[in-house]
């Protein structure tokens, strides 16, 4: 654009919004120029870490998590350009599953900064001071769940048959297959892991469920014409997206955690106190985002190829 085009175009625009062009303009006078540190907020980023103990792999541990927690809200980003858009088309889901799961690519290979670079030794001496935390208490994960798939996925597989969407959102909720291991199999009771967690984001999850309750990319997709729903590079998206979040990711996340807790001795616990195994190992929860899109043989195999 030449620049007659471009102050009309600004003139137009600042007009529609109500602000005086003229008052606009001499504003830039007075601006400063914008630096990489304060458009990334760098100082900001590097002041985040606050380790609790004198052993310094814990900045490892401390650092490879707030990474997590970048991308987690990464691809929230862009699950909502889906999810949030009225008409979306296949190539458009498609193309945003694609990045979703290049950032899940990147969680999965990134289990080495851990696994091959921190000490066990250290890791055990500072793992009793995150006690009761854990990785469970992501709350940005648990609403990528929620945002991918329909709530009776989520479910607990023992209770499914007993939820359906008729069933109020905090009974759903209830019996979401990670309550499991934030209670005590004995007796049941909530442990301080999951009184933390829902005290802090109980509301906002619920909140979250009913926003997403009839836009989660699962009824996005069969919310599409028939044509669309057999385009073959979603279909190829959403199974590759299903498999890296919930075997490649889960797999890798269970085989840091062998290496760190399970050992030839005796397992210890998670710090949250789960049975981490069974929590984890996608044979067991059977976390399927999309069962209808897999072959009786695969889901039966779920977790094993």
């Amino acid at each position: 654009m030449e620049r007659k085009e471009i102050l009309k175009a600004i003139e137009e625009k600042y007009t529609k919004l109500g602000v005086p062009v003229d008052a606009m303009l001499e504003g830039l006078l007075h601006s400063s120029p914008i630096t990489y540190w304060d458009y990334i907020q760098t100082d900001a980023l590097l002041g985040l870490q606050t380790p609790r103990t004198n052993q310094p792999d814990e900045m490892v541990f401390i650092m490879y998590h707030q990474v997590n927690e970048l991308l987690f809200k990464m691809i929230l980003w862009e699950i909502d350009q889906v999810a949030k858009t009225n008409e979306v088309t296949p190539e458009k889901f498609s193309m945003h599953l694609d990045r979703i799961s290049r950032y899940f690519e990147m969680l999965c290979n990134s289990f080495d900064v851990m696994t091959e670079g921190m000490q066990r030794a250290q890791y055990l001496k500072f793992r009793n001071t995150l006690t009761p935390a854990s990785g469970f208490q992501s709350a940005q994960y648990r609403k990528i769940e929620f945002a991918s798939t329909e709530l009776i996925n989520l479910i607990d597989a023992r209770y499914r048959d007993t939820i359906d969407r008729n069933s109020s959102l905090k009974n759903a909720y209830n019996h979401l297959y990670w309550q499991a291991a934030g209670k005590n199999y004995t007796t049941g009771q909530k442990s301080t892991l999951l009184h933390l967690f829902e005290k802090k984001y109980l509301g906002e999850f619920i909140d979250f469920m009913e926003d997403y309750n009839d836009i989660n990319l699962s009824l996005k997709f069969k919310q599409l014409p028939m044509q669309a729903q057999q385009n073959e590079e979603l279909i190829k998206a959403m199974r590759n997206y299903d498999y890296t979040v919930n075997v490649k990711w889960v797999m890798a996340h269970y085989n840091a955690a062998a290496k760190y807790i399970g050992g030839n001795d005796s397992d210890l616990e998670a710090t949250g106190g789960s049975n981490w195994r069974k929590y984890m190992h996608p044979k067991y929860q059977r976390r399927i985002f999309y069962p209808y899109l897999w072959s009786k043989e695969e889901l039966k195999n779920w977790g094993t190829f």
